[in-house]
């Protein structure tokens, strides 16, 4: 009998050694994320179901079933692999989609990427969504362990999800229209990576403001979001569906998160009939912006070199990508007035904008003026204006001035301020002024360029750029 007791004795003291060092692993863990900066303190609450979720869980589920409004989201259980969403809206959630490919795999390099890219203020505002679209469950599943390896402290702080919609939810991938005269698995391909990234969008309808579509081999300049977020603040009060940060494929395209259950209905609905990026042009110009709306520098890059199809290669290079793009202008929300007669559609807003494009007039007389009208005042600490394009480098402002105004009034021809000072004189067609707030006591609610002589030739104003002293967000009205 005593041996028995012995025995017993040996067996519990054997079955707790696995759960004490469990245990103990789970308190270190849990203790040094409770310590790290990257966990917010809304987040905590969510570590220790996060850290016992297990990556291949097919328990851990959620269902969208919420159809009483009209965001009309997808029925659609999802798997949970690693990560789960957290209650605080961000305010980008970036989404890719990855598939098995047969050379190559370069989805931790870009999840990566996006993370030693961003800065600690940056990390708090996004959640990356990886959609692990393969239906081989296997390699789904050592994906995941690989992800979870390298990118933990990131799932914990809840700025990293991975998903799966099961196969059982996919529409028939067989017998599909062969539109373009594409083989058979050609269109297989390019229909189900439409149905893929319809589930992703369903999935990241209510996770953030924005939402960014990437592929999964990208390369990101450094501090993007930084970058979006002035973008994004300058075309406030403007209608836009999508906006490019890239002229590759699928790369680096924005939308409001409230548009995403349209878009996600409107790639399953037209599925087998084009590929997905000819699909995204079809439904930016249904919603009403006809014209691409895209910014330079680019934002992200193509790094792969096998495409995930059939591992053909694929070389495509954006070569408007700067690793370092934080240079881009503020241009605080504001109204803009011109008596230079414009030609055709180009017209004063567009050289105001980071888009590609610019103002063009008629050749201006002496006293002839651009100005840009706040919303509301604020302090600019850089100004820059270029004038004239590479092919038509004659149509720059010969002679002109650059000043700044305060104390706007409203008049028949609209807002004006009543009161100038000058900081400068234009030189070559352009003009650069920095140190702006230190130069000038009062917060400035008008710039303005005018014209001090009359020229023959035409006027292009191609960027006008302002940096300003205050965060981005303090520009909404």
């Amino acid at each position: 009998m005593w041996k028995s007791v012995d025995k017993m004795r040996c067996f519990r003291k054997r079955s707790m050694f696995p759960f004490f060092g469990f245990l103990i692993t789970f308190l270190l863990f849990f203790n040094l994320y409770m310590d790290d900066g990257y966990v917010l303190e809304a987040e905590k609450s969510q570590l220790g179901e996060t850290l016992m979720h297990p990556a291949n869980s097919e328990r851990y589920v959620h269902t969208f079933r919420d159809l009483s409004n009209s965001s009309g989201t997808v029925n659609v259980t999802y798997r949970y692999l690693a990560g789960i969403p957290l209650p605080r809206k961000k305010y980008l959630t970036i989404g890719l989609s990855s598939v098995k490919r047969k050379k190559g795999n370069y989805l931790l390099e870009t999840i990566k990427s996006i993370f030693d890219q961003s800065s600690y203020e940056e990390l708090k505002e996004i959640v990356v969504v990886v959609h692990l679209a393969d239906f081989d469950l296997a390699w789904c599943e050592n994906l995941v362990q690989e992800i979870t390896r390298k990118f933990a402290h990131h799932i914990i702080a809840g700025r990293l999800l991975v998903i799966q919609a099961p196969e059982e939810y996919y529409p028939s991938l067989d017998g599909l229209k062969r539109n373009y005269n594409d083989p058979e698995d050609r269109v297989r391909f390019r229909s189900k990576q439409n149905v893929d990234y319809a589930f992703l969008l369903n999935f990241c309808t209510n996770l953030s403001h924005f939402y960014m579509m990437l592929e999964d081999d990208v390369r990101c300049s450094r501090n993007f979001l930084t970058a979006l977020k002035k973008v994004i603040t300058s075309r406030e009060g403007s209608y836009w569906v999508m906006l490019e940060f890239s002229k590759l494929g699928y790369i680096g395209k924005l939308y409001h998160s409230r548009d995403l259950p349209r878009l996600a209905h409107f790639l399953l609905m037209f599925y087998q009939e084009m590929p997905c990026d000819w699909l995204l042009i079809h439904f930016r110009g249904l919603l009403a912006q006809k014209d691409v709306i895209r910014f330079k520098p680019s934002l992200f890059q193509h790094m792969g070199y096998y495409s995930s199809y059939k591992g053909a290669e694929n070389k495509l290079k954006d070569d408007d990508f700067e690793e370092d793009s934080v240079d881009i202008p503020d241009n605080p929300p504001a109204s803009l007035y011109t008596n230079i007669n414009v030609f055709e559609n180009y017209d004063a807003t567009k050289a105001y904008s980071t888009v590609d494009e610019y103002f063009w007039g008629k050749p201006p007389s002496t006293g002839d003026f651009f100005v840009i009208i706040f919303n509301k005042s604020t302090k600019i600490s850089r100004i820059k204006i270029v004038t004239g394009t590479e092919d038509r480098q004659n149509d720059i402002l010969h002679h002109g001035a650059l000043e700044v105004g305060q104390k706007s009034v409203d008049t028949k021809q609209g807002r004006q301020c009543t009161s100038y000072i000058t900081l400068g004189e234009f030189k070559g067609g352009s003009i650069e002024v920095n140190n702006v707030d230190h130069k000038i006591g009062f917060d400035i609610e008008c710039v303005r360029l005018v014209v001090t002589a009359s020229q023959k030739e035409w006027l292009i104003i191609r960027t006008i750029s302002l940096w300003t002293t205050q965060p981005a967000s303090q520009f909404k009205k």
